[in-house]
C-alpha cells in the first residue's frame, strides 16, 4: 500500500520543517517493500519558486487548488512569518477539504497557526513552538495548548514542537505505521543519537513571559524562578504578590493558563532539566536545589511528565562533555 504524504509550504517556510520529515519518509523507503513505501507530495500555497526564511529556493509539485487527491498524512509545515501571516481563505478552504480527504493530518513547528486559522483545532490538545505559545493561546484560546512538549497526538491531529521536532514527529509516525525497528533505523541513517519521546522539554519554555512584566503575576514568576528550592506554596505566593489566596490563584490562572502550583512544577523541572543536561551535578542535589525536596520524588515527577528517569534524562540529552555516572 502507498502512502502519500503531502506537505504544504509557502513563501517563508523555514527548510528544515520541509526537508526533515520528508527526509525521515525518504529514509524509510530503503527499509520498506516496494509495494509499501512513502509517496511524497509538496504542495505550495502559490505557484513558482518559494523563496524560505534562509533564502533556499524550493519549487512545490503543485499549487493547492491543484492537490485534489486522497493523503495517508496531511502537514503543514512552519515559518517565522505565520504568527503574523493569514495565507488566505482560498487556502484555508482548500485545507479544510484536504483534511476530510486525508487519514491524518497536522503541523510542524508553528504551522499550527494555519490549522487555527483554518479552524481545524477548535479544543484539542496541540503544541507548538515554544516562543510562539502565547500568539496560538491568543489565536486560539479554545486549544488546549501544551507547551512543554516535542510532539502530541489528539485523534487524528498530530502537531510538534519548533524546527527539529518536525523530525521527532515523524519518527513517531513512522513507528505507527511500521514498527520502531524502522524507526530507529531511518534515525541511525540521520545520524541522530536517538528518538526523543513526545514528552521531551522543549528549551526554557517557562522562562517565557507570559503577562506584562509590571503586573503582579510576573513579580510572582519572577520571585518562583529565584526561590526554587524554597517554599512556593499558593500561601506563600499570595503573600508575595499581596493578595488573598483565592484572589491571586484565579488571577494566576486567568493571566497565565496555569495553576501556581503547576508553574511552580514546571519551572523546577525546567530548571533541573538544565543541570542534567550541562552539568555533572549529583541528582540529589539538582532535587534539592530545584525543590523537588529528594531524588525520588523527583524521579516520580520526571517519570509522569516524561515518561523518563532524571537519570535516564541525562543519558539521553546531556552534553558529550557530561559524565554519566550518576544515580536517581
Amino acid at each position: 500500500m502507498t502512502r502519500i504524504v503531502c506537505l504544504l509550504v509557502f513563501p517563508g517556510v523555514q527548510s528544515l520543517d520541509v526537508s526533515g520529515p520528508m527526509d525521515v519518509f525518504a529514509e524509510a523507503n530503503r527499509f520498506l517493500p516496494a509495494d509499501d513505501r512513502y509517496q511524497l507530495e509538496v504542495v505550495g500555497s502559490e505557484a513558482g519558486l518559494l523563496a524560505c526564511s534562509n533564502g533556499l529556493l524550493i519549487q512545490a509539485q503543485c499549487v493547492f487548488r491543484e492537490a485534489t487527491g486522497q493523503y495517508d498524512l496531511l502537514l503543514v509545515a512552519g515559518g517565522p512569518p505565520l504568527v503574523h501571516q493569514d495565507l488566505g481563505e482560498d487556502l484555508h478552504a482548500w485545507l479544510r477539504s484536504a483534511v476530510l480527504r486525508s487519514r491524518r493530518f497536522g503541523s510542524i513547528c508553528n504551522g499550527t497557526f494555519i490549522l487555527a486559522r483554518a479552524g481545524l483545532i477548535g479544543d484539542r490538545t496541540v503544541t507548538t513552538h515554544w516562543n510562539d505559545a502565547p500568539a496560538l493561546a491568543e489565536l486560539c484560546p479554545s486549544a488546549r495548548l501544551e507547551v512543554d512538549r516535542l510532539y502530541i497526538q489528539h485523534g487524528s491531529l498530530y502537531t510538534s514542537a519548533g524546527v527539529t521536532a518536525g523530525i521527532d514527529l515523524s519518527l513517531y509516525l513512522l513507528a505507527q505505521d511500521h514498527g520502531a525497528e524502522v524507526a530507529l533505523n531511518v534515525a541511525k541513517r540521520l545520524v541522530m543519537f536517538v528518538q526523543r519521546g513526545g514528552g521531551q522539554s522543549q528549551f526554557s519554555p517557562y522562562l517565557t513571559p507570559y503577562v506584562e512584566p509590571t503586573s503582579p503575576v510576573a513579580h510572582v514568576q519572577q520571585y518562583v524562578l529565584g526561590h526554587l528550592g524554597k517554599d512556593l506554596s499558593v500561601a506563600v505566593l499570595a503573600r508575595v504578590a499581596n493578595m488573598s489566596p483565592r484572589n491571586f490563584s484565579r488571577i494566576f490562572v486567568r493571566d497565565t493558563k496555569l495553576t501556581p502550583a503547576g508553574f511552580v512544577e514546571s519551572a523546577r523541572v525546567d530548571a533541573a532539566r538544565v543541570m542534567l543536561e550541562d552539568g555533572t551535578t549529583p541528582i540529589k542535589r539538582i532535587a534539592y536545589e530545584c525543590g523537588f525536596g529528594d531524588a525520588h520524588n523527583m524521579r516520580h515527577v520526571f517519570k509522569r511528565r516524561f515518561g523518563v528517569s532524571p537519570r535516564q534524562y541525562r543519558l539521553n540529552f546531556s552534553s558529550p562533555t557530561v559524565g554519566t555516572a550518576t544515580q536517581g
